[in-house]
Formats: structure tokens, sequence, C-alpha cells
């Protein structure tokens, strides 16, 4: 088992997560505390770090549950088409999330690649579709992107990809 704190950097989240393998699946549960509201969430993942399900409640009652199928994509059950395209979960609160693609797409250094993800924001519950970049920098660097603003910034993780150093919105809490 991997236990990671990270904190909000421009707020006061913090975010303790604990990453399992269970059944040869990656599964990861999550306790969010963003000031005035909590988040919980439990995202299962396939061994390549494929999305597989989203679990997310919120201290107000609210809930979420998405699922990807063979390229299929439901929302609390009902089947979403626009997420066609997505194959990675984007969680607005999270720099877990940005593992998946790092770990899943394995690229060399100065190697690129456009995705799509399912965006989820985590005051509304909504999903939509989003274009991504992901530059690998180094060994530890990544570039993301935003493909549909101009939002990006360079990302420092550990060796299993996970976020050390988001800049302006999350850090890591040393082990």
């Amino acid at each position: 088992m991997v236990m990671v704190v990270w904190h909000g950097v421009a707020s006061d989240s913090v975010e303790h997560l604990d990453l399992t393998v269970r059944d040869g699946r990656l599964r990861a549960r999550s306790i969010v505390d963003l000031g005035p509201e909590r988040l919980e969430y439990a995202v299962e993942l396939d061994p390549d770090w494929t999305f597989v399900a989203l679990s997310l409640r919120s201290s107000d009652g609210r809930t979420l549950e998405l699922a990807h199928d063979d390229g299929e994509w439901h929302a609390d059950g009902s089947p979403r088409p626009d997420l066609v395209e997505a194959v990675d979960l984007d969680l607005a609160f999270s720099p877990f999330t940005n593992t998946l693609p790092i770990r899943r797409l394995g690229l060399a250094v100065g190697d690129a690649a456009d995705i799509v993800t399912a965006y989820v924001d985590h005051e509304s519950f909504t999903v939509t579709a989003d274009p991504q970049r992901y530059t690998r920098l180094g060994s530890e660097q990544y570039l993301y992107e935003s493909r549909d603003s101009d939002f990006r910034r360079e990302i420092t993780v550990d060796e299993d990809g996970l976020v050390v150093d988001y800049p302006g919105l999350f850090a890591r809490t040393p082990r």
C-alpha cells in the first residue's frame, strides 16, 4: 500500500490517499478536505492504469458514479457518448489523476501525447470531455497543457509517477 498526502498551495485543501492492488486492479481511496466541504472518492484502474470506475461523494450528500468499459462511459448509470474520446479521469481537486496518463502512456523523455479526459468539476459534479497534452521533460518532470485554454504547468513526480509538486496548486507532504 502507498499512502500519500497533498496540500493545496493556493487553498486550504488536504488530500489523504491510499493506493492498493487487489484482485489484479489498482484501487485508490481518498479523502479531500476543502475547508467547509469534504469529498471522498474511490477510483478503480486496470493494471496498465486505465480508468475503470469512480465513486465520488461530498459531505453535503451529492454523489457521482462514473464508469468506463470497452470505450463506453456511463455517469450515474446513463450513457455518456460525449466522452467517447476520453480514456483518463481528471478530478479538478486532486493531483492523483495526473498519475493516470503519466503511468498509462509511459512516455520517453522528449515525447508528448495528446489525450482526452473525463473532467469532473467538484463544485457542480459535472463531467465534460477535456483535451490535454502531456510532454515528458525529464525522468521526473512533465509538462501538462490544457488544449482548450492557456493553462500549463511543469509537474514534478516521484519514481511511481505520483505528483510531488504541481506549482501553484498542490504539493506533496513529505513522508
